[in-house]
């Protein structure tokens, strides 16, 4: 029997005790495009990892994405850590994994995911989850330890969240929230230098809308969140492009600065804000 996406059951994986009255649920089932994802599930129920990515960007999504600076990806096998800005929410991490796939086919990547996307069973394999909502179970622990005492590349979008319209400097801009300081520390501690990419694109005028509205009224449910696989859809035909910057070595992350101050450095390198020496 081919996969199949079914949101009432994620919906009761989530919120066990909660009732969800069926038009909210039916409401989420069009919002998410399950017709349209499932229908697709069953015209390629064989495919799996990046041949299954590939033709969602290609087919389903009618997307395409180029990568400048692939040159900048080390070659030898010390295992690296990549980090981008997150500006799609789901989107971007498949185009960016793959690309690093297509171009440097001999490293391993895994990415580090919204526990959510681990219904994406096809690609399942490609993730490692994070619960964005609370605290991460043991599973979810151990798979994050045995990724980083692996000789496998992760990509991990430090923000945990999709960028949102925010005020700097007087100008309204697309940009992540704050980056949490883990990545840093797993630099450190692993030895794994960090390789930044800079990902251009954004979502609809709709969603940054929401966001701040929810923001004003002082809602911290991440109601947007829902509409992230509609944002999705509607990147139907767009051009993506991803921009690897040079490494940097984990020897730059000494004890001059916090890892909350050095994950910041590493977020304004990726912003084109900080000028540096690559390892």
């Amino acid at each position: 029997m081919p996969l199949q996406f079914d949101i009432r059951e994620l919906v009761k994986s989530k919120a066990p005790k909660a009732h969800v009255p069926n038009f909210v649920l039916s409401y989420l089932e069009r919002i998410a495009h399950i017709h349209q994802m499932n229908a697709f599930l069953r015209e390629h129920p064989d495919l799996r990892g990046y041949d299954f990515i590939k033709r969602v960007i290609n087919d389903l999504l009618g997307c395409s994405a180029t990568i400048e600076g692939v040159e900048n990806i080390p070659t030898d096998e010390q295992p690296l850590i990549f980090v981008s800005n997150h500006p799609l929410g789901g989107l971007d991490g498949m185009i960016i994994a793959q690309l690093i796939h297509d171009n440097k086919s001999g490293r391993e990547l895994k990415v580090i995911v919204n526990d959510i996307l681990m219904n994406m069973k096809p690609i399942a394999d490609l993730w490692v989850p994070v619960n964005k909502v609370g605290r991460l179970s043991r599973e979810q622990a151990q798979a994050q330890q045995e990724l980083w005492q692996s000789g496998m590349d992760v990509l991990t979008f430090p923000a945990g969240v999709c960028s949102r319209l925010q005020r700097i400097d007087g100008q309204w801009q697309v940009r992540d929230l704050e980056w949490k300081k883990n990545f840093i520390q797993r630099s450190r501690e692993y030895q794994r230098n960090i390789v930044p990419i800079f990902f251009e694109g954004r979502n609809s005028r709709f969603f940054y809308t929401l966001a701040l509205i929810r923001k004003i009224l002082g809602i911290r449910l991440n109601v947007e969140m829902l509409y992230l696989i509609d944002e999705m859809f509607g990147a139907h035909g767009k051009h993506f492009r991803v921009h690897v910057l040079p490494p940097i070595s984990y020897t730059v992350f000494d004890n001059s600065r916090t890892p909350a101050q050095w994950a910041e450095y590493v977020k304004s390198i990726v912003y084109n804000e900080t000028n540096y020496t690559s390892c």
